[in-house]
């Protein structure tokens, strides 16, 4: 099972490393990826990650009640207006963003940051290096572990194959996000990609009104359109 990056360990970042991440934050956003490096993936992780992004059940949202998963959507909705001013086009978005981080294990608000670093939340993006999307995927990764039928502009294989990545990246750097940021980047072992998307995560972070009573995870069904 896929270890869940909180916000909160997040937050336990060095006050300079935060500040430095939201300065890069406010720098022109453009498409970053296409200096991530094709490396040869040993069978077993291939087929792993195959199966991952060959399986494609109807996006929802995922919390521990329907009511914090309606408080999420209401929360960030706001906050991307001015990027997608399409509330159908916006629920849709938000709702495959939180469901394929956390079928991936990871933090929603990192992905959120991650995608407003990349694409700035332009869906067909195309890095010089060709990388496409939201989350930037590059093509060889159709070959590496997908399908070529496959389109890396459609929201939902593009988000299911950028959130798989990026749970790759960290599983191989056992749990290191500077450095798994690194891999998808292209620049591991420098700082500045890191800190901006963690700079803009910012924007995104939510906490939940504490609620009683407990229960254990739940699905929120949200209607969303899946031919996107």
């Amino acid at each position: 099972m896929a270890t869940f990056v909180p916000s909160s360990r997040i937050l336990r970042l060095p006050l300079g490393r935060i500040l430095l991440a939201v300065l890069l934050s406010l720098a022109p956003t453009a498409a970053h990826a296409g200096a991530q490096i094709e490396e040869a993936l040993g069978a077993n992780v291939q087929n792993s990650l195959h199966r991952s992004v060959s399986d494609y059940p109807a996006p929802h949202l995922v919390f521990a009640t329907d009511v914090e998963g309606w408080a999420w959507l209401a929360a960030m909705s706001p906050r991307l207006a001015a990027k997608i001013p399409d509330w159908p086009t916006r629920r849709d978005f938000l709702v495959t963003v939180q469901y394929e981080a956390a079928r991936a294990g990871l933090d929603p608000q990192l992905v959120l940051g991650l995608i407003q670093q990349e694409s700035n939340f332009r869906k067909y993006a195309v890095s010089s290096a060709g990388a496409r999307g939201y989350m930037q995927v590059m093509p060889f990764w159709l070959r590496q572990i997908g399908s070529p039928e496959h389109d890396l502009f459609t929201l939902r294989a593009n988000l299911r194959y950028g959130c798989t990545i990026l749970r790759y990246y960290l599983d191989l750097e056992n749990g290191d996000l500077y450095r798994a940021l690194g891999r998808y980047n292209g620049s591991l072992g420098r700082a500045e990609y890191p800190s901006a998307v963690l700079g803009s995560m910012q924007r995104w972070l939510w906490n939940p009104a504490p609620e009683g009573g407990g229960g254990g995870p739940a699905s929120t069904r949200v209607r969303v359109n899946i031919s996107q």
